[in-house]
């Protein structure tokens, strides 16, 4: 299906992967995360092609998910800094989920390269399912449940 035809989709998943599911996209979001804001820094740590690159951080500003902040640099031309905005944040929990998931079925032999902790202790935090209640749920006991939305 078309990228485009994915937007119009009663499927959140589908929508969500019409603005994050190109190449590149998941990785930009991962440097983000750990504090790269500019063109050439996500350029020269993904070694993508500066045309892909604009491209992928348009859409992730046209969605809210980044803005694009002037600076510039002494004796250098303006440039733009992408940040993440709190919509795009939210988006902490996927990667966080790729990466688990990733450390666990397809592992680096030196270990994990990036682990996630909490800023005021510095313990250890994963990803799991949590209830209303902050209990946290077993996989096998969560239902993907359709609700009245749900085509027919």
């Amino acid at each position: 299906m078309p990228i485009a035809k994915l937007r119009d989709s009663s499927c959140s998943v589908s929508r969500s992967l019409s603005v994050l599911g190109e190449r590149w996209t998941l990785l930009i979001l991962r440097l983000a995360f750990e504090g790269e804001t500019r063109f050439d820094a996500f350029r020269g740590n993904l070694g993508v092609a500066a045309d892909v690159l604009a491209d992928r951080l348009s859409t992730l500003v046209e969605h809210g998910i980044m803005t694009k902040d002037p600076y510039q640099d002494a004796g250098s031309r303006a440039r733009f800094e992408y940040h993440l905005t709190p919509t795009g944040r939210e988006l902490h929990v996927i990667i966080a989920g790729l990466q688990q998931w990733g450390d666990t079925h397809l592992p680096w032999e030196g270990g994990p390269t990036v682990v996630r902790q909490r800023h005021e202790t510095d313990a250890p935090i994963r990803v799991a399912f949590v209830d209303d209640s902050g209990c946290e749920v077993p996989l096998d006991e969560v239902d993907a449940v359709r609700t009245a939305s749900y085509p027919r």
